[in-house]
């Protein structure tokens, strides 16, 4: 099954946007199992910074924290995308929906990831989160203005260090008002965390607008292209859903085939297609130079097949007598042009046969041209 990749400005609602589409896969999915949980169709995954535990501050590429040359090699954000590849790779497979909810902000990135579909024979489908530049802005500013006024509720709970006590029992009273201190601190952390994504720093999240670069529907990598912005309500986005799925599992799923130019050709059962090109052109030169006359001319008739004891392949030789070295002449032209397979690409199978026959009429249409 396909990989969904979700894209958009940093705090745009990608992360909702993501948990809604898992929330209405899973749906579809037990829907089209028919209630066979043990064995549902397709299995659900969803991908994201947060499952793989890399925070933000990877993307942080501000001078007063890296010098030029960290800046320049970008190696933390490529370690999160490698870590974020080998996660999907690990699990996509043409049973397997899985959902990529991150910055992908990358055009180069969604081309790798496109391969990758592609060469497990699955579609890839973009899912874009629209937003303004000044919302999104907004939504990381009160992430920020909440995540400090966390930190100084939590700094204000700490009480200062007790002073020391004439016993032993007020000791350990005060060891348990710290826990308990602590344990309260460490839940409100918790509840925020939970109900907030974690804020990018300024500096950091004005790059990565600044390098955001939009997908492109005219592309094959970014195509198809669903949108889904920020106004919009559930009704709206459940018909993008479906959209989506019926790309991905229902009626307008199309049939994914790996890239033409990385499929191994057809090879001939005695060997491989540059082995067979030249045995049997050597094969044909010596033939030649062994029945040709003493006096030059005439035709020389050679079988179509190798070991095959009828001759219907003629070789008409000019008028004065072909020596070896001509011969190993259009020899290397003739294999140099079709190394490739050059003008055989009709033929299911390039066989001996059809190479001997090429051949040969490469080799009077030669003789022709020098006479």
């Amino acid at each position: 099954m396909p990989l969904i990749i979700i894209t958009g400005l940093p705090t745009s609602g990608k992360s909702t946007r993501a948990k809604q589409l898992h929330a209405f896969l899973a749906d579809r999915i037990a829907t089209e199992s028919n209630g066979a949980a043990a064995s549902p169709k397709y299995r659900l995954h969803l991908i994201s910074d947060q499952t793989q535990a890399i925070s933000r501050a990877v993307y942080d590429l501000s001078p007063e924290k890296l010098p030029a040359h960290v800046r320049s090699a970008n190696a933390s954000e490529k370690d999160a995308r490698a870590a974020l590849y080998g996660a999907v790779k690990r699990v996509l497979s043409p049973r397997d929906i899985v959902v990529l909810d991150g910055l992908n902000y990358i055009k180069g990135w969604r081309y790798q990831l496109f391969c990758e579909a592609k060469n497990m024979r699955t579609p890839n489908v973009v899912l874009q989160v629209g937003c303004s530049v000044d919302r999104a802005r907004a939504v990381n500013e009160a992430r920020l203005r909440r995540r400090t006024a966390a930190t100084d509720t939590a700094i204000a709970r700490i009480p200062a260090a007790a002073e020391t006590t004439e016993t032993t029992e007020a000791a350990e009273e005060g060891h348990e008002a710290g826990r308990q201190v602590g344990n309260r601190t460490d839940q409100h952390t918790k509840d925020i965390e939970e109900d907030d994504q974690e804020p990018y720093e300024p500096a950091n999240w004005d790059n990565l607008v600044f390098r955001y670069e939009e997908p492109n529907p005219m592309t094959r990598w970014d195509s198809p292209l669903f949108t889904l912005i920020w106004e919009d309500d559930e009704a709206q986005a459940k018909e993008v859903f479906t959209k989506i799925w019926d790309v991905i599992a229902g009626e307008a799923k199309k049939v994914i085939r790996p890239n033409q130019s990385t499929v191994q050709r057809d090879k001939d059962p005695g060997g491989d297609y540059l082995y067979v090109l030249e045995r049997e052109t050597q094969d044909i030169v010596k033939k030649i130079l062994a029945k040709q006359s003493d006096e030059g001319g005439g035709e020389v008739c050679l079988p179509r097949n190798p070991g095959d004891a009828e001759e219907s392949l003629v070789v008409e030789l000019p008028g004065n007598k072909v020596g070896l070295p001509q011969l190993q002449r259009h020899r290397r032209a003739f294999v140099a042009l079709n190394r490739g397979g050059i003008g055989l690409e009709a033929v299911g199978k390039l066989a001996a046969g059809r190479l001997r026959e090429s051949f040969v009429g490469y080799l009077n249409d030669a003789f022709e041209n020098d006479g």
